[in-house]
């Protein structure tokens, strides 16, 4: 009796300390947070328990705000943070939201986010649901030591000469999409046709990161790319909503889905990376892929640290880094794309100017664009930046707090987290001009530091030490399929085009985008 009345009583006493704990995290610690950021004279919604501080009306406005189109005229930032923009228009920059029990400080002056997004031993990058990490994964993911050791790793894949390597590969996934458009166009009479660009952008960049980084082509990438975009979508249900430590496990159907996605993707990649080791082991001499770079420089890694195993990466970090690979090398390129091509229809004289100086340096048709030509383009260039100043691929930046600090005039608490809002940061008229909504390339003309005043204003691959390895790949990528593409083609927007920028991870065309090609007749 008595050892029943002792575990009776351990059960209570676990009870009360699970109840206290979880009273702490969803009501007293919140509370607590909500009046150390109003003592500051930061401003945002009260708390609440029921609506999961704001999450509840966040996912009301998206969906809301993505059941109707705007004008491509419109200011896209309503539609892309409908609630970030709503709290600012309410509130003010100095204003504060909450994700679920976390409140997240809003961070839009130029010092304040310098200092975020280099002190990335205190701004850590906000740790997922574990749910999202099977697509947020790798570096992207990893703080602390972890990130410093794969970083480092990963670093020299992206080294000058690495990518110059990787150009033949990048024009020949380049060079078949502008074949496709150049049959399609062909088989009209009118040398001209409608087409949805979107699809074409999609698949002709998986096909350039499956030859660069792995060495093959996109059919047999293909199924990776397809459960990554089907994971890309769940995923934004999940981001969406508060985590609760074991949900995971219970079988949902969204869950289990997602589970199936990543088990699938799990033998795909590494069947990838088994073949490549066993080629390697068969006297195959590396390729230039970025797989091959990878592995290599794992082994060197491991091998200038006394061949310890642990000073390099697992198998399984190969795996995460790859599936990175695979997902942003072909997000951030298609989505700048895509917004190009938008703008040069709506601005058909810097189309104009593009082609123009594509001509000068390739011609019209002869010459396959090379390095040296590519980082000639000027005005190509400064059409690329103010896209991705406009239409940055990822709007929104989150870090969090892992330990008290001072941010400017700010003492936030540790487990407070930070928004960077990078869309509307670079389209501040107190920071770009009255401008800052307009197109306007040649804001570039003397660089980005010239354009942003030497103003950490600027933030379409993120800064400092977090800053993306991808970005130079991108760049190349992007410049060499649209050299082609206005080698070819005049191209503007079909009347069946409806503008419709959101969110799904990176920013996308949520009901694709139509133009009308038109073959150049000296092509």
């Amino acid at each position: 009796m008595e050892a029943n009345s002792m575990i009776a009583a351990i059960v209570k006493v676990v009870i009360v300390i699970v109840i206290g704990r979880v009273v702490n995290w969803v009501w007293l610690r919140p509370k607590r947070l909500e009046r150390c950021l109003r003592r500051q004279n930061l401003k945002g919604n009260s708390y609440r328990l029921l609506g999961f501080g704001d999450l509840k009306e966040m996912v009301q406005m998206f969906q809301e705000t993505y059941s109707k189109p705007i004008n491509i005229d419109d200011d896209i930032i309503p539609r892309a943070l409908p609630f970030h923009h709503q709290m600012i228009q309410n509130y003010g920059m100095n204003s504060f939201m909450w994700f679920g029990p976390y409140p997240a400080v809003t961070v839009a002056n130029p010092e304040d986010i310098k200092e975020v997004l280099s002190n990335i031993s205190v701004f850590e990058k906000l740790p997922h649901n574990p749910l999202v990490k099977l697509i947020i994964t790798g570096i992207l993911d990893y703080n602390g030591d972890k990130w410093v050791k794969h970083r480092r790793i990963i670093n020299p894949a992206f080294h000058l000469e690495k990518l110059k390597l990787m150009l033949p590969a990048l024009y020949e996934s380049c060079n078949g999409m502008v074949k496709k458009w150049v049959s399609l166009v062909g088989e009209n009479e009118k040398a001209c046709c409608e087409i949805d660009a979107w699809p074409f952008f999609q698949s002709m960049t998986s096909d350039a990161i499956s030859r660069t980084a792995f060495g093959s082509s996109y059919e047999e990438g293909q199924r990776i790319f397809q459960l990554q975009s089907e994971q890309a979508h769940l995923t934004l249900n999940v981001i969406r909503s508060v985590y609760i430590p074991g949900w995971r496990f219970v079988p949902t159907k969204l869950n289990r889905r997602l589970k199936q996605i990543e088990k699938e993707i799990q033998v795909l990649v590494k069947g990838i990376i088994q073949k490549r080791e066993k080629a390697r082991e068969g006297g195959h001499a590396p390729s230039d892929d970025l797989l091959d770079m990878l592995l290599e420089s794992n082994r060197r890694e491991i091998k200038d640290n006394g061949n310890n195993k642990n000073m390099g990466m697992s198998i399984e970090d190969v795996i995460k880094e790859c599936k990175l690979f695979y997902f942003a090398g072909q997000e951030t390129t298609s989505v700048l794309l895509n917004w190009t091509i938008v703008l040069l229809c709506k601005y058909p004289n810097w189309q104009s100017k593009a082609r123009e100086e594509v001509f000068q340096v390739f011609g019209n048709q002869a010459q396959v664009p090379d390095y040296d030509g590519l980082n000639q383009l000027k005005v190509v260039s400064m059409i690329l930046y103010e896209v991705l100043r406009l239409y940055p691929p990822a709007p929104l930046v989150m870090r969090v707090v892992s330990k008290d600090t001072r941010l400017g005039n700010l003492s936030l608490s540790s487990g407070t987290q930070v928004a960077i809002p990078i869309i509307i940061i670079q389209q501040d008229p107190q920071l770009w001009g009255e401008d800052a909504k307009e197109f306007n390339p040649q804001r570039f003309s003397e660089g980005i530091s010239k354009a942003t005043k030497n103003q950490t204003s600027y933030l379409p691959f993120t800064l400092g030490p977090r800053i993306c390895p991808g970005q130079n790949f991108a760049l190349l990528e992007a410049k060499m399929a649209l050299s082609l593409i206005l080698q070819k083609f005049s191209f503007e927007l079909s009347p069946s085009y409806t503008h419709s920028p959101s969110i799904v991870l990176t920013l996308h065309p949520q009901h694709g985008t139509h133009i009308i090609l038109r073959k150049l007749q000296n092509s």
